[in-house]
């Protein structure tokens, strides 16, 4: 027997040799075959998701996937050590920007386990010391190209630039996987099996967006209706009237919602502060 057939058929080869006679020539017909196949239940819905985020990924740029200029959460060049952490505490990131005039002088990166050693002493604190150099990549880059950049760099985090050199954005690794794999969780952010509700300080506060209305209700002593929704990320997106971004604020009650972490499909953590009378 030769080796061309002894040849042990691929994933796709498997598929289609079940489910049709032709050979798929574009991805579009690779697509309607998989969709085929997970209605005859040879791939789960799990895996069909996965797949149709592995084609569509050739085709997407860092600007389809990036944080926009006026989402982006920074760092400012002349910030104190106290101030810094407390950012760092309230959006939940582990890699920030630092910029000194505005956001088109990025100055650095700053990853927030570099700040520890300065917890408690404020006065050995300067930030120049701890900045790591910053990527610049352009918004027509390929999130082909900018994973391999990533994965050959050991990099997690590129500053994207406009056809003028202006920065425009923001592009991280988790950005990217997600495209593929879906969310996946920073290291600072909530976990399923910590608390839903973190305390940053008596009046700021990380809530994880599937917390219970009821749970928030009993936590602030709130009286939110869960009638229409059951969560607080639901109650929400139902003020809001759509899916809110990164960075978006509102106000329902007494208190202000600003979304801290979320994605295309829904939100993961809010940052939920009292309204306070002038």
């Amino acid at each position: 027997m030769d080796e061309g057939s002894s040849k042990k058929p691929n994933f796709f080869e498997r598929i289609l040799s079940r489910l049709s006679n032709d050979t798929p020539e574009s991805p579009a017909e690779i697509l309607d075959v998989l969709r085929l196949a997970a209605d005859n239940e040879v791939v789960d819905k799990e895996t069909l998701e996965l797949l149709e985020n592995v084609l569509d990924f050739a085709d997407l740029e860092v600007r389809d996937v990036m944080v926009t200029r006026s989402q982006m959460d920074v760092i400012k060049a002349n910030d104190s050590i106290e101030r810094i952490i407390a950012y760092v505490q309230e959006t939940s990131h582990s890699r920030f920007p630092v910029i000194g005039e505005d956001k088109d002088e990025v100055l650095g990166i700053v990853h927030a386990k570099d700040l520890l050693r300065f917890f408690g002493q404020p006065e050995q604190f300067q930030l120049a010391n701890i900045l790591r150099p910053a990527v610049f990549v352009p918004e027509s880059k390929s999130l082909t190209n900018i994973m391999k950049d990533f994965r050959a760099q050991r990099n997690h985090m590129a500053v994207v630039i406009d056809e003028y050199g202006g920065v425009s954005g923001l592009v991280t690794l988790e950005d990217v996987t997600e495209e593929i794999m879906g969310d996946i969780e920073d290291e600072f952010d909530l976990d399923d099996n910590e608390d839903q509700i973190f305390a940053i300080s008596p009046e700021r506060f990380r809530v994880n967006a599937t917390t219970e209305v009821e749970d928030f209700n009993e936590y602030f002593k709130t009286q939110f209706s869960d009638e229409e929704v059951d969560t607080i990320g639901g109650l929400v997106i139902q003020e809001f009237g759509r899916l809110p971004a990164r960075g978006d604020k509102i106000t329902i009650g007494d208190w202000t919602f600003t979304i801290a972490r979320a994605d295309a499909r829904r939100l993961h953590v809010l940052l939920v502060t009292p309204n306070t009378e002038e």
